[in-house]
């Protein structure tokens, strides 16, 4: 099932994709879970899909305001420096990692699929990072890495979006450039597990105006998505709905030489073959 988030006359609302459209499974089982979140924490993906057989769909795709899938997750962790080369892309003489580089961002800074991304006043270096992301269903702490596929709920995208000369602000961290207001975003939606091995192999490509920048499969991680979820659960509860954003190919567009920022107008496309494609095209901070 592939389970979107979107407006209908300014109110949210949420339905499974299906050919043709959007069914509304607010109108038909709302009143028992209120979004996406609350049909993952009740372990209600059987009643979605009582819900939508049969049925023929409610609203064209295109002409619905799509949002992130999960709309107030407790959590959104973002996994930086998790690919092959990556961590050479630095050129700092660093060894390998041995834990994963973690940061968190707010949902303020991500739009859905087919909404702008916003390039701020304050910078001309808005860059994007295709990423896969995982949808914990349900939640634990300390989860057995042979029990961490369990966990999922399902997969959808991200253009974990970053303001690069904002990243180092503080002595410390990198909060700032990675939490613009709609800097971001993630989308479609949610390909739920039943439908989706979350074991993959999954490919992952971004594209700026048709041109492939990152391009990479899963297969190439450093922390795989099992290692991850044992990981962070090892320190923080892991909650239904949370997300993890878990990591960028090489070819970021600050990795160039000069530096490829992204300018308004231009259209960004993270893919991955079983998921589908986030689309989104830059807009000017109003």
């Amino acid at each position: 099932m592939r389970l979107v988030s979107y407006l209908l006359d300014g109110e949210p609302r949420y339905g499974a994709a299906i050919e043709g459209g959007v069914v509304d499974l607010t109108r038909r089982i709302g009143r028992d879970y209120s979004d996406v979140k609350a049909l993952i924490a009740a372990n209600a993906l059987a009643d979605a899909q009582e819900a939508i057989a049969g049925q023929q769909p409610d609203y064209a795709l295109e002409k619905l305001v799509l949002l992130p899938p999960v709309l107030a997750p407790e959590k959104l962790w973002c996994i930086g420096v998790n690919y092959a080369e990556r961590n050479a892309e630095y050129k700092d003489n660093s060894d390998l990692p041995k834990y994963p580089s973690l940061f968190v961002r707010s949902m303020s800074s991500m739009t859905g699929s087919g909404q702008p991304l916003e390039k701020p006043r304050v910078s001309d270096q808005l860059d994007y990072e295709g990423e896969l992301v995982i949808v914990i269903g349900q939640g634990g702490r300390h989860i057995p890495r042979e029990r961490a596929f369990a966990h999922i709920f399902g997969m959808t995208l991200c253009n974990e979006g970053t303001i690069r000369d904002w990243l180092r602000h503080g002595k410390f961290n990198v909060t700032q450039g990675k939490n613009f207001d709609r800097s971001g975003s993630i989308g479609p939606w949610i390909v739920t597990a039943d439908e989706l091995d979350p074991r993959g192999p999954h490919d992952i490509i971004t594209r700026v105006n048709g041109e492939v920048r990152q391009q990479d499969t899963t297969e190439r991680l450093m922390f795989p998505f099992d290692f991850l979820i044992s990981y962070l659960s090892t320190f923080a509860t892991l909650k239904p709905g949370d997300m993890i954003v878990t990591g960028t190919p090489t070819g970021a567009g600050a990795r160039f030489d000069p530096p490829r920022w992204l300018k308004v107008g231009d259209v960004v496309e993270v893919e991955s073959s079983r998921i589908g494609v986030l689309r989104n095209t830059v807009a000017a901070e109003q």
